[in-house]
């Protein structure tokens, strides 16, 4: 009886738990319940348009238009014409089955993407038929009214796995910049995504909005980004470096705003848009002369001869040399193995050095900052001279508004402690006097080392946004200026050289000259182991109150007053006159391709 009475009490306690847990299940606990509505509530996301971007006078350089992904839910296709929705969407039927079993495949109740960005005509035409299960998602993608600043403005490609990994906001299918503006900016363009939610039954068969629309939330757009470029001085600059390799970087030296960024060969944007994007994307990475490289922040180039003017100045802070100090040059500097030079009247001063492009003076220069004896040893005359070089901003990036910006090299002690185990002097190292050897810099450096000249010893970080939609102001770090260890002071010798080098007779860059205008530049013939020299040219003007600051590079050009200076001179032309007056001179650089046989052997 005992035992009955036992089993009995221990059924009731066991019934009495199992109530208590089902009491908690339905009634206290809702985790089931919402469990159960995540099985059919489907989430839909809606994509926001990207910021468009404009130029500095406010037009377009991006603009969105709409577009269409065409979808599919396998389970409710029924009988179609095939062969009509081929033709409406551009495609073969074999592609089209190709993709539709693709479909199948991922799920015969859950719609599918089968072809993306169609445009707006397509929506026309495709609403006017009947499809059953398959029907239209708006999207929108980029376009180029001026299809200029290719590698400038960047591209927007669909995210990898790996970019999903590293970044939680992104799914699959999702956009992104990929470089450029487009990549730089990414946060701020690409707006906020919004979600759908809407009922779902057992079969995937959409069944409306749940709950009114009351957990839905909208998608916020991209915020509009306006940009420092000159849209003529862009399109003048692309215009006149077609059929060469190079690229144009100009700057506003009193606020660091990039008024021309170009680098040659370039593509039109349009291009990398829409369904044919895939295919252009593998023609342009295949090209032999690398259209996709943006050389004004990518490629390392020797500055050669406008590097001359930071020894200069390096000389003057350290008082190893003074305006009146004359050098001589027997067609170069004659000690050693010696350095090579043109032909001009001996000897020159700093002023006339830089009026010329004498290499001798600044061998004797940069010797003399090496050779310093209040440092000791020719080790710790370059440790100083380097740290004053670096203060330009070679050897390191500037920390502008390009993701991909390269650091160029400025060699160190350590690379000539190893290159020459320890065994070394300011004679080993005579080639960085006028701008060679290990030396390399980007264009958009060499063009913030002229905006620094023209400022006489500082510079503003060189930017392409001026404002970001919703914002007063841009980051901070634009806004502040950098000075160089050279005192401005000494900048003046500099100055006056470059405007001798355009103005005066026996300067090597009078062809740069532009009337009523006074022009202050630097040649540059950089040597160039694998072919024909580099044609380098870096100018500012006016001389006082700068409003332009510019350099050009153009590999194989030979001489700077070849190319570089004309392309230089004209793009300032066009910038402080709004006009070109040397017709002749436009149409001859327009007419000038260069062979690129390094290139071109490739293919």
């Amino acid at each position: 009886m005992n035992r009955y009475r036992t089993l009995q009490i221990t059924v009731l306690v066991l019934l009495g738990i199992l109530l208590i847990k089902l009491f908690s299940i339905q009634v206290v606990d809702d985790s089931y319940r919402r469990y159960a509505f995540n099985n059919v509530l489907q989430r839909n996301v809606q994509y926001p348009p990207r910021g468009e971007v404009y130029d500095r006078r406010g037009e377009y350089l991006v603009k969105n238009k709409e577009a269409y992904d065409l979808m599919v839910i396998p389970l409710e296709v029924k009988q179609f014409d095939t062969l009509e929705l081929c033709r409406l969407i551009g495609v073969d039927k074999e592609r089209f089955k190709k993709e539709l079993r693709r479909a199948r495949n991922y799920s015969r109740r859950r719609p599918s993407v089968l072809f993306k960005q169609l445009p707006k005509e397509f929506k026309l035409r495709f609403e006017e038929r009947n499809f059953k299960g398959f029907y239209l998602q708006y999207r929108t993608v980029r376009s180029y009214p001026r299809k200029m600043a290719g590698n400038l403005l960047g591209y927007v490609g669909e995210v990898t796995d790996r970019i999903i990994e590293r970044n939680p906001y992104y799914r699959m299918g999702d956009n992104i910049g990929m470089s450029g503006i487009e990549q730089a900016y990414e946060k701020e363009l690409r707006g906020k995504k919004g979600v759908k939610i809407e009922m779902v039954d057992v079969h995937g068969i959409n069944r409306g909005s749940y709950a009114d629309g009351l957990y839905d939330s909208v998608a916020i757009p991209g915020k509009a980004i306006h940009c420092t470029i000159d849209p003529k001085l862009q399109m003048l600059g692309e215009e006149l470096l077609r059929g060469k390799v190079g690229s144009v970087v100009a700057i506003e030296p009193s606020t660091g705003e990039i008024l021309v960024m170009a680098s040659s060969p370039t593509y039109d944007p349009d291009q990398l848009v829409g369904r044919d994007r895939g295919n252009n994307y593998m023609k342009l990475l295949n090209e032999s002369r690398r259209p996709l490289f943006n050389r004004a922040v990518m490629a390392s180039y020797p500055p050669g001869s406008t590097f001359k003017t930071i020894n200069g100045l390096i000389g003057l802070q350290e008082g190893v040399v003074t305006t009146q100090n004359r050098y001589p040059c027997h067609m170069g500097y004659t000690i050693g193995r010696g350095v090579k030079c043109h032909s001009h009247w001996s000897p020159v001063n700093l002023v006339e050095a830089v009026q010329t492009s004498c290499n001798a003076y600044f061998c004797y220069v940069f010797r003399d900052i090496i050779d310093n004896k209040k440092y000791g040893s020719a080790k710790a005359g370059f440790a100083v001279w380097r740290d004053y070089v670096e203060s330009f901003g070679f050897g390191r990036k500037l920390n502008s508004d390009f993701t991909n910006e390269l650091n160029g090299n400025l060699p160190s002690l350590e690379f000539y402690n190893r290159a020459y185990n320890n065994r070394w002097n300011s004679m080993t190292i005579l080639s960085l006097s006028i701008g060679q050897g290990e030396l390399g810099v980007t264009p958009l450096q060499m063009a913030n080392l002229c905006a620094i000249i023209a400022n006489r010893g500082y510079y503003y970080i060189p930017h392409v946004v001026r404002a970001v939609e919703g914002s007063d102001s841009i980051d901070s770090r634009f806004y502040e200026r950098h000075y160089t260890k050279v005192d401005s002071k000494h900048y003046d010798p500099i100055v006056e050289g470059m405007w001798r080098c355009v103005h005066r007779d026996g300067g090597t860059g009078a062809i740069a000259r532009i009337p009523d205008q006074d022009v202050c530049g630097k040649t540059g013939t950089a040597q160039n182991p694998h072919g024909a020299d580099h044609s380098t040219f870096m100018a500012f003007a006016p001389k006082d109150n700068p409003k332009i600051a510019i350099s050009v590079y153009i590999e194989n050009g030979r001489f700077g007053a070849t190319v570089a200076a004309p392309i230089a001179s004209l793009l300032m032309e066009q910038y402080l006159t709004d006009t070109i007056t040397r017709v002749d001179l436009v149409q001859h650089i327009k007419n000038m391709n260069i062979n690129y046989p390094n290139y071109d052997r490739k293919k």
